[in-house]
């Protein structure tokens, strides 16, 4: 009978009901501490949580020292990339100076993100990791102790209940009673010690809630100081990146005479620098004559955009700071292409588009000249003189062709476009297809010019108009490049036309009588045989 009971308190013991455990030891808590003590385990959790997924952001290595933590960040990584580059560049490189200011941008961005990643470490990661496992599994451990102890005390009152109604031959179980008392006084006494513990415990956490609370404050705060001083930094940097470039490298703007060049009306430009023939078209023109009349594919293959954009800054500096280009004819060419095209009136104007358009019809061929010598009769003085400057060079570029491979239709078909368009004042599809096919006939247009160049601006011109541009002492001149007679001619718009004032200039300085349209060579050229890549040098010469 006594083993049955003594077998019965054991599995008691052995098996509590562990939500009555936890019922047990809340009954001991008053409510504001029962509010408390539900907010232990999510504050756990979520501090595990966040500082976890915070070391995940961290780029450095967790816990090293300054130095070695910069030197493993991909920023330095970037620096000592951009360091190499700009070693390999020239100093006057505007390239190699970006790349230089880049390089100490990114190494100084460096070291501020390891300064930010060490104060987040010491600031909210450590005391995170130390609130989530440390001082709050404390907290939970004790009310664990809490809960045990009271389970324990309960069942050993209830051995004690069950020992007090035993018969009185039970001398052996008054004994056992007698300890188990004992027993109960001292886990009475661990378990009001341990009461009071885990009350203090939780008193604790709740007035450092707020202290806790300003670790993501905190956070924040030095997120805001990191990039501030980021964005401090880049805006230092960059100033001064863009002061330096803007000295090196002029902007094009219609505002500087350095790059008025590019983009202002033909007739602006020509009067401002008192010039007849526009200093880029001569500037290339000569250039070309020199080096580049037997260069393959010239005006057709297309130059390096960084080494056009120089040229076309360079062309303010004079014939010296030109030099170095006198090797890159296609580079020349590219700048040329570009002035015309850039104009914001073409060429051949926009008045007289029509009149183009309408010769690029014409079947007959001596039709079309007539029609030619017309319409460049109508247009603006300078606008003639340039036109004509550039069409005697460009037959000129045609005369080798056999070497080149730019014969007059190619040469037409690379710069027509760029000498011819129509004003476009809406942006109609209609009208977008109407300028394609109208390019063809520019295309025509342009090539009966070069064709016909010596019917339609007789005589030889000075392309060198300025006397600026003499060709380095290295650069040998090219077969190409004339002897020239007569400075360019042209008479007023419309009436009489341009060839017939031409004609009379010359038949003033020639004894031989001159049509008004001229089918054969000039006088001086007459008795000479007919123009051929060989012995039209000799004729100039």
């Amino acid at each position: 009978m006594m083993k049955r009971q003594f077998n019965r308190m054991r599995q008691q013991l052995s098996h509590p009901n562990a939500t009555s455990r936890a019922q047990e030891a809340t009954e001991f808590l008053t409510e504001d501490l029962l509010q408390i003590e539900q907010r232990i385990e999510p504050a756990k959790r979520a501090a595990h949580s966040v500082s976890k997924r915070l070391q995940a952001c961290l780029q450095g290595h967790c816990g090293a020292e300054m130095d070695k933590r910069v030197k493993k960040l991909p920023l330095m990584s970037l620096s000592a990339t951009m360091a190499e580059s700009f070693k390999e560049l020239d100093t006057e490189s505007s390239l190699g100076r970006a790349l230089e200011m880049g390089c100490c941008i990114q190494s100084l961005l460096a070291k501020i993100l390891a300064e930010f990643e060490i104060a987040v470490e010491r600031d909210i990661l450590q005391p995170l990791n130390k609130l989530s496992e440390e001082e709050l599994p404390i907290i939970l451990k004790r009310k664990k102790t809490l809960q045990k102890l009271i389970s324990d005390w309960n069942s050993i009152k209830s051995r004690n209940s069950a020992g007090a109604g035993a018969g009185p031959g039970a001398s052996s179980a008054a004994n056992k009673l007698e300890i188990l008392k004992e027993e109960e006084e001292e886990v009475k006494r661990k378990v009001e010690q341990c009461k009071d513990e885990y009350m203090a415990d939780l008193y604790h956490f709740s007035t450092k809630e707020d202290s806790y609370a300003s670790y993501f404050i905190r956070l924040l705060e030095i997120q805001a100081q990191y990039h501030r001083q980021s964005l401090e930094s880049l805006d230092s940097a960059l100033a001064e990146l863009k002061e330096s470039h803007s000295q090196k490298e002029p902007s094009f703007t219609t505002e500087t005479p350095v790059l008025g060049y590019y983009g202002v009306p033909l007739q602006t430009h020509l009067k401002s620098l008192g010039r007849e023939i526009a200093l880029p078209i001569e500037a290339c023109v000569m250039m070309l004559l020199t080096s580049g009349m037997k260069e393959e594919g010239l005006f057709r293959l297309a130059a390096g955009a960084s080494v056009l954009r120089k040229l076309k800054s360079s062309l303010a500096s004079g014939s010296n700071a030109l030099e170095e280009f006198y090797s890159d004819p296609h580079a020349v060419a590219g700048a040329l292409k570009s002035y015309l095209r850039e104009l914001p009136e073409p060429l051949m104007t926009f008045k007289l588009y029509n009149e183009w358009i309408k010769v690029a019809s014409l079947k007959d061929a001596d039709d079309r000249v007539q029609s030619l010598r017309d319409t460049c009769s109508c247009l603006p003085q300078d606008s003639y003189n340039n036109l004509r400057y550039l069409i005697k060079f460009l037959a000129k570029l045609a005369e080798h062709q056999h070497v080149n491979k730019m014969t007059p239709s190619n040469i037409a078909i690379v710069l027509g476009p760029n000498l011819l368009w129509p004003e476009q004042s809406t942006g109609d599809p209609v009208q977008l297809d109407l300028a394609s096919v109208s390019s063809i006939q520019v295309v025509g247009v342009v090539e009966a010019l070069i064709q016909n160049a010596d019917i339609l601006f007789p005589g030889e011109i000075d392309f060198n108009v300025s006397g600026m541009f003499t060709p380095p002492a290295d650069v040998r001149l090219n077969d190409a490049a004339p002897v020239d007679e007569l400075p360019p001619k042209s008479p007023p718009a419309c009436s009489p036309s341009p060839l017939d004032e031409e004609v009379s200039n010359d038949s003033e300085e020639s004894p031989q009588p001159l049509t008004p349209v001229m089918t054969k060579p000039p006088p001086e050229a007459a008795a000479l045989p007919a123009p051929t890549p060989a012995n039209d040098t000799a004729r100039k010469g």
